[in-house]
């Protein structure tokens, strides 16, 4: 199996993990599995083959190369885990006449509400995925599926002497999510019910745009399938999880955790404590300390604070209207004397440090100059003392910090040169 590359970040090492697979890896004498951005797994019956998943459109022809050393007979029915293209994407390179598919409830309107976002959607996500997902300059689009079954709650179907179940949970990483259990194994295959890294914080709202995922949803759908047993857990990335008391233990301390983190934003809400607070302040304690690789604790505070009380946070009036405080950038820092003195400021803040504190003034000193040299200097040294606290480790925080640490730098290029054409309005706020 291939190594993890400990040098990036964790989520960007797994789905890059298996760029020198060159065979199928035997997770047991029926399952195999072939790694990509989102691995595919295939089983074999005594009376053709499954595929559960099918890896990412770019990569489908060498997924289907690797597991075609595996295959035994007809591909007969193709699961898809959930509505990303990453795990539904290979599906034409694989279909056969005689396949049949298989997702959530919902799979399609999740489909098509990803593909009116594209153009907006798109430029985000490259922003924080670029680096580590390499794509040509005019991709492949992702197929359109239409799957002849759709799993609302419970669906089950026998193929070559085996029984699989497909379980609807609608708290994993889209609203049409399922899981795929075979009893008489006691193998559950979760796609990105948990995320895309193991033990770890759930992403309910990722920062690049999508659906938000209840918490209330998710804890369901955690519980649901902790229950069924499972001696061997294979998620949509990395390796198995083997051996039914570490499976338990494990779901156990991420239901605990995502609970305990529940229970403190709802406490903190009734106790009349603000989100930033709250998100600053809660904490896990030692016990429950799972990874923050792809969503983080105060990220979860936050999502779950909205889930219950909205977008609206009761602080400021001007939430309600279309008026950014941006608009004001410029009155502000005529009354602080200029951007300079803005700058001056937010370096004593990293000098201390304060980055966040920092930033909050050089948002405002550069939408009023977005030139200003002092000011671009300071943001530099201010998003670079958050990305060396950050740790490297969770994939989203780590490569927006490192986007806008390259923006300032060609924003503080142009302002030496004054010819070139500037960019600088993407270091503002």
């Amino acid at each position: 199996m291939s190594q993890v590359d400990e040098a990036r970040p964790l989520l960007a090492a797994l789905v890059r993990s298996g760029e020198g697979q060159r065979q199928a890896v035997a997770i047991n004498d029926f399952i195999f599995m072939a790694q990509d951005i989102s691995n595919a797994y295939l089983v074999r019956t005594d009376d053709g083959d499954v595929l559960v998943n099918t890896g990412f459109m770019d990569n489908a022809e060498r997924t289907k190369a690797l597991l075609a050393q595996a295959r035994r007979g007809e591909l007969r029915t193709i699961i898809l885990t959930q509505a990303h293209p990453d795990h539904y994407g290979g599906v034409p390179a694989f279909r056969e006449p005689g396949s049949r598919i298989a997702a959530g409830q919902g799979f399609v309107e999740t489909c098509r509400f990803y593909k009116d976002l594209m153009p907006f959607s798109m430029p985000r996500s490259r922003k924080l995925w670029g680096a580590t997902i390499k794509r040509p300059a005019n991709p492949i689009p992702p197929p359109a599926i239409q799957p002849d079954i759709q799993v609302d709650r419970h669906f089950v179907f026998e193929q070559g002497g085996r029984r699989f179940e497909l379980i609807a949970t609608p708290g994993g990483e889209t609203l049409d999510a399922i899981v795929v259990w075979m009893p008489s194994e006691r193998v559950l295959f979760t796609g990105n019910l948990f995320g895309p890294v193991f033990l770890s914080m759930p992403n309910l709202c990722t920062i690049r745009g999508d659906k938000p995922r209840s918490v209330v949803r998710y804890l369901e759908s955690l519980d649901r399938v902790r229950n069924l047993g499972a001696d061997l857990l294979i998620t949509g990335h990395g390796e198995p999880i083997r051996g039914a008391a570490k499976i338990r233990a494990d779901l156990d301390r991420m239901y605990e955790a995502v609970s305990y983190v529940n229970q403190a934003t709802i406490a903190g809400m009734n106790a009349g404590r603000d989100v930033h607070t709250l998100m600053r302040e809660i904490m896990l304690p030692d016990h429950l300390r799972i990874g923050e690789f792809h969503g983080k604790v105060s990220w979860a505070v936050r999502t779950i604070w909205e889930e219950y009380a909205g977008w609206f946070h009761y602080d400021s009036t001007t939430s309600l209207y279309g008026v950014p405080r941006a608009s004001v950038d410029a009155d502000v820092a005529e009354l602080a004397g200029g951007a300079a003195r803005l700058a001056a400021r937010a370096r004593q803040h990293v000098d201390t440090g304060r980055p966040l504190q920092a930033l909050h003034l050089l948002d405002i000193a550069l939408g009023a100059e977005p030139g200003d040299r002092e000011a671009l200097a300071a943001k530099k040294a201010a998003l670079e003392q958050l990305l060396a606290a950050s740790g490297g480790s969770n994939l989203s925080e780590t490569m927006w910090l490192k986007s806008e640490i390259a923006a300032v730098k060609e924003g503080q290029g142009s302002a030496l040169d004054p010819s070139r054409e500037s960019v600088l309005r993407t270091t503002g706020p």
